[in-house]
């Protein structure tokens, strides 16, 4: 392809993202297509000679579009957002263009020092303790599997780097991973990864909020000290996946600094609402984390992957990831911060430019006014559910998040679990499943679901970039109408 040639389809594909955000809510939420389907129109093998751009284009129109499912559609409420805006949407054109490599300060000096910079704004609009020190990751995941790697560092003196993990936990006693029992599966992936072992990953009850409790904890970290094991490392939900419970940091971190542990709070999503000064209260105990994760790329308007890790001791990190061949030495090392030793990646991409665009485009206050937005538009969906009198709420609405279910009521008397005559959990789960199915079916909006104290349970995330009420009110209407039919 000439510059001539990338200048014509550039600006054809300019426009197209354009038109695609005008006419996005015309699409279908959820893809619609067929397991395979995608798959049976593409090509078995590549082509021998080259093809068109105006034919790929084609093909992607036809082919690849119907199987996409909109995560940047206002009505997407699944799982929990990835969104984007067009300031970061122009930034990660910027730096596809530029190519660069930012493994180290050398490869691309002003990577590393803008990745610095915007990690300090975000610490501080956030509120974060300023003995945190930031860099960015791919995804939380990433960063709780360096906070686990860290954790058994620290326990065992770094041998398990040197000797393996097996050898380090046999000569340390074996090591342990302490977390809620709502809290992610990267958390137990992660531990799998660092050579924890998914027996060793002990899941803590929780109370009828869904968030840990720490004095069952304390008891369960007392019990497996007295059996020879070694607690290694404590993660608390700040937001956990099915309900966003926040598990209470101070009690928890207190217990981890009394132990001697490594304390990972994981904030996916929910950590950016810190940034509202009246709900920055859900931070309170992050003083005593060894390391804080959230994600910019969920509720921050920055395209994925973006999510930002901050640890108290770099130093630690560092020790744990660094490894220098002679062929990454340079002459700066001292100077700098190259950015390959704070986590498990060598090759790193320019993720700060469209951190920078976004903070700077919407500035603080615009990013307030987004979730403000978003946290009011969940409390009404809640209101609206309760004035019904035929749903559920299954769980605390902290922020973002409505858990819900559909119960049958007789007549005009609302009902509860407990009223005579209630489907029995197996028949709710029947139901609830077949809404939600009938919701989704309409490609007007996407909902998921998960299950709280073994209820099936409606989930409705509002937190996709565009989202107005209008959006909120369309699924509300959906479910109220499709309710008992």
């Amino acid at each position: 392809m000439t510059i001539d040639e990338f200048k014509t389809y550039g600006h054809k594909i300019v426009d197209w993202i354009a038109e695609f955000y005008e006419t996005i809510e015309e699409r279908p939420v959820m893809s619609q297509v067929m397991p395979g389907e995608v798959k049976t129109r593409l090509p078995s093998a590549a082509p021998e000679t080259p093809e068109s751009m105006d034919r790929i284009l084609a093909d992607f129109d036809s082919i690849i579009l119907p199987g996409i499912t909109h995560w940047q559609h206002p009505s997407f409420f699944a799982y929990f957002p990835a969104n984007g805006s067009f300031p970061s949407l122009l930034a990660e054109m910027l730096t596809a263009a530029l190519g660069a490599q930012c493994m180290i300060w050398q490869t691309s000096p002003a990577a590393a020092e803008l990745e610095e910079v915007v990690m300090e704004w975000l610490k501080k609009g956030l509120g974060l303790p300023d003995a945190f020190t930031g860099v960015l990751q791919d995804t939380a995941s990433t960063a709780t599997l360096c906070a686990l790697v860290s954790a058994r560092e620290k326990a065992t003196g770094f041998a398990g780097n040197e000797k393996g993990a097996a050898a380090a936990g046999k000569a340390a006693g074996t090591l342990r991973v302490y977390t809620s029992a709502e809290s992610h599966s990267s958390v137990e992936k992660g531990a799998k990864i660092a050579g924890f072992g998914r027996e060793n990953v002990i899941k803590i009850p929780v109370d009828g909020n869904f968030a840990m409790i720490p004095d069952k904890l304390e008891e369960i970290l007392k019990r497996d000290l007295a059996a020879g094991y070694k607690p290694a490392c404590i993660v608390a939900a700040l937001g956990s996946t099915s309900s966003l419970a926040l598990d209470p940091l101070g009690p928890v971190g207190r217990i981890a600094e009394r132990f001697g542990l490594w304390f990972h709070v994981d904030a996916a999503m929910a950590g950016s609402a810190a940034l509202l000064p009246e709900k920055r209260r859900i931070l309170e105990g992050v003083e005593y984390a060894d390391s804080f994760v959230f994600n910019p790329h969920k509720w921050l308007f920055t395209n994925f992957d973006c999510s930002a890790y901050f640890v108290k001791d770099p130093a630690h990190l560092i020790n744990t990831f660094s490894i220098t061949p002679e062929y990454l030495k340079t002459s700066v090392d001292g100077e700098v911060k190259n950015y390959r030793d704070w986590g498990v990646q060598l090759g790193r991409r320019f993720r700060a430019l469209k951190l920078w665009f976004v903070l700077r485009s919407f500035g603080l206050e615009g990013l307030r006014e987004k979730l403000r937005a978003h946290i009011a538009q969940a409390e009404q969906f809640t209101a609206w559910l309760r004035e019904d009198g035929r749903f559920e709420i299954l769980a605390p609405v902290n922020l973002n998040l409505v858990c819900f279910r559909y119960i049958p009521r007789s007549g005009q008397s609302p009902r509860t679990p407990d009223s005579p005559g209630v489907p029995s959990e197996a028949e709710l789960e029947t139901i609830n499943k077949k809404l939600l199915d009938r919701v989704n079916g309409t490609g007007k909006v996407f909902l998921t679901h998960t299950k709280l104290n073994g209820k099936f349970t409606l989930r409705m995330c509002i937190g996709q970039t565009n989202t107005e009420e209008r959006h909120v009110r369309q699924a509300w209407e959906l479910l109220r109408d499709y309710a008992g039919s």
